[in-house]
């Protein structure tokens, strides 16, 4: 099957077929651009659908539930699915869009070039057959001029009226104008054959030619709509199995969805702790007084209170509660009108025992959480005081006294905090037992919790534990001793500085000057360290005489702000002489130079050698 054969002379509706199908191409490839967009659009809607849905502030207490917490999963998996949609949108746009694009444009300018090729060719067919057309005219013309010329000599030679010279010049005339038709007529054959030839050029070589490479470029066009399609289908598959992961992930957060723990979770944050009130007593109004009997009734309405209106407080349904205020309360003050289940107090004594108990244990993880965050980074304080110590070139060690110092006041005051709500803890659970057989029936009948013992008790222990010394002097020593465990004396060997990573916007960083030894601490009388001997012992290290531990090569550029981190760049190598004591630092040596500092350690890829 071929165009050059079969369809010869469709030249005209080749040339139409051709640009209907360039025109089909731009459909599909508008097609695709379109749904391109719908797919971005519907991703955008699910991220903030996600985002509308997100958990308030105020709603974070009630994401505790499994129904809540699984809700939660299952918008994660949503947004992923968005993600996955984006992917879509973003490799059609990629490997389709973008090919037919250029195969549009690739196929106008073949069709233009062939179709401008068989005009030429029919333009100079037509023209050929024009001459030919003339040719076959002349020579018609002249042979009509001939045989006149002729007829006109034959009765001129019969006439015997007419002279000799006018019998010789019809001769004559006959004479030139048989030439002229005999020149006509070999023109005529010339042409004839010249137009026979060109013709069968045009219609058995050239035109088929033409019209093969039409055929040519519109079946590229049809194979490569094929493709299109299919290769659409296989980025959409591609995302199938993530699609699939994220619907199995919802599965699992719908599994994790337990109603027996909720409930159990629904007793623990509401329950208070009180029994339930016992039965009214009877009150024989007969055995009165008729004197009497209106204050017991008085006190009867009194005593006829919900119960629940007493345990409510400190559950959700407080926070329904509506201020009560005056008819006059515009000239009064919002303080003076504030519900007495307003806010709690420091000690939690306004709750039920229960849930006093519950955000007690909840404060004391908080500050425990607080002093070990401290004492890290009091640690890493001490830890880069000491190597400024052992190599004064890397920084001055009295440049970080004022952050020492900070940090043993916050400590101070964390450790006093902490004590202060284990003495409330203590008073909640020794009042516990007693409030717990107590019917909330009656106002007034619920014991309040005493203020706890030692409110200031953390300041007296350490005041006793000083020997009558200032606080902060005590606290001060007692940080450094219990930060020198992980630096003992009889090691040779610095710990690298204990400060955070930059990213984590920390002051304690090596750029910021940190680090301390238990040696020079404010007021400190320590003696300097020895050996069993009792002699001194010398510098832990010298920085000459560090060995290398390994290497290093940076994967990031990093740039020092400060004294104690050196630069790099990145693909950098370089020499480790201490390792990453876990806070996020290592000491390095650049190579072939003196120069050291420490670097972060996320920013390298180490590699140790082999000391076995």
């Amino acid at each position: 099957m071929s165009w050059g054969t079969e369809l010869w002379d469709q030249y005209d509706n080749l040339s139409f077929h051709t640009q209907k199908g360039i025109d089909f191409l731009e459909k599909y490839g508008q097609f695709i651009r379109d749904r391109c967009q719908i797919e971005m659009e519907y991703a955008g809607k699910l991220r903030r659908l996600v985002k509308n849905h997100q958990p308030k502030k105020k709603e974070e207490e009630d994401y505790q539930y499994s129904p809540c917490r699984a809700f939660k999963l299952v918008m994660n998996e949503v947004n992923d699915l968005a993600g996955q949609h984006e992917v879509i949108a973003e490799n059609l746009q990629t490997h389709i869009i973008r090919e037919v694009n250029m195969l549009v444009k690739d196929f106008k300018e073949d069709r233009k070039k062939h179709l401008q090729d068989g005009a030429r060719m029919m333009t100079s067919l037509s023209n050929q057959i024009a001459t030919l057309e003339r040719a076959r005219k002349n020579y018609e013309k002249a042979f009509k001029e001939a045989e006149r010329a002729l007829d006109n000599y034959q009765r001129a030679d019969a006439d015997l009226a007419l002279s000799r010279m006018d019998v010789e010049k019809q001769r004559t005339n006959m004479t030139i104008k048989s030439q002229q038709c005999e020149d006509a007529k070999n023109e005529y054959a010339n042409q004839l054959q010249k137009t026979n030839d060109l013709q069968a050029q045009h219609y058995q070589h050239l035109m088929p030619d033409i019209f093969q490479h039409l055929q040519e470029l519109d079946e590229k066009r049809i194979k490569n709509i094929k493709n299109f399609m299919t290769q659409s289908v296989d980025i959409e598959r591609s995302v199938f199995p993530i699609i699939n992961q994220c619907l199995d992930g919802i599965i699992r957060a719908a599994d994790q969805i337990n109603e027996k723990e909720d409930t159990q979770m629904v007793i623990e944050r509401y329950k208070s702790g009180f029994i339930p009130p016992g039965d009214f007593q009877f009150e024989d109004l007969s055995a009165l007084k008729s004197g009497d009997a209106q204050p017991m009734i008085i006190n009867n309405a009194i005593t006829s209170i919900r119960p629940e209106a007493i345990t409510v407080r400190g559950t959700m349904s407080a926070n329904k509660l509506k201020k009560r205020v005056g008819i006059f309360n515009i000239f009064s003050s919002n303080k003076n009108n504030l519900s007495p289940y307003g806010e709690n107090k420091e000690d939690y004594s306004d709750l039920p025992p229960n849930q006093r108990k519950k955000k007690l244990q909840q404060r004391l993880e908080e500050i425990s959480a607080k002093i070990q965050q401290e004492t890290a980074a009091r640690d890493g304080l001490m830890k880069m005081k000491g190597v400024y110590e052992q190599n004064p070139a890397l920084g001055d060690p009295m440049s970080i006294e004022g952050q020492l110092n900070e940090s043993g006041h916050k400590l101070d005051k964390l450790r006093q905090e902490q004590h202060k709500f284990q003495m409330y803890l203590e008073d909640a659970q020794d009042n516990g037992a007693s409030i717990m057989n107590v019917s909330p029936s009656v106002p007034g009948r619920r014991l309040k919790s005493q203020p706890p013992r030692l409110i200031n008790g953390a300041g007296q222990r350490n005041h006793r534990h000083s020997g009558g010394s200032g606080g902060e002097e005590e606290s001060l020593s007692r940080s450094a001793s219990d930060s020198s465990v992980s630096n003992p004396t009889t090691n040779n060997k610095q710990s690298a500085p204990g400060t955070p990573l930059p990213s984590h916007n920390s002051s304690h960083s090596p750029e910021s000057g940190l680090g301390t030894s238990h040696t020079s601490l404010p007021d400190s009388d320590e003696p300097e360290p020895t050996d069993i001997d009792g002699n001194a012992q010398p510098e832990y290290y010298d920085a000459d005489q560090l060995p290398a531990l390994g290497m290093c090569r940076a994967l990031y550029p990093f740039e020092a702000t400060s004294e104690g981190s050196i630069p790099m760049y990145d693909g950098e190598e370089l020499h480790i002489i201490e390792l990453d004591q876990g806070d996020g630092w290592t000491r390095v040596r650049r190579q072939g130079d003196t120069e050291e500092g420490f670097v972060p350690t996320s920013y390298i890829e180490c590699t140790l050698f082999n000391n076995s």
